[in-house]
């Protein structure tokens, strides 16, 4: 995953990672995230990657446009568990 924005300001999102039609979004708590074409929808999901790229906004845009509409999430401890196994 890929840092997300300034570190010296506190942010909700941490790390990003960007497929050609999804988007993983690490937040502080240690959740991640999956935004898809399907879910929460192309246009939201086209705009979440360019915030991401900007490092900024990407956290208000989430809680403001897309809420709880994510395709599915995984905490942390899982996704390098899963790495582990490959």
């Amino acid at each position: 995953m890929e840092p997300y924005g300034d570190h010296t300001r506190q942010h909700g999102v941490i790390a990003f990672e960007i497929g050609p039609d999804w988007i993983d979004v690490e937040f502080t708590s240690g959740w991640i995230y999956h935004f898809s074409h399907v879910k929460p929808g192309q246009l939201r999901v086209d705009r979440m990657k360019e915030l991401a790229r900007s490092g900024k906004g990407l956290s208000t845009f989430i809680s403001k446009h897309v809420k709880n509409r994510y395709a599915g999430r995984r905490r942390r401890e899982e996704s390098a568990q899963h790495a582990g196994h490959q």
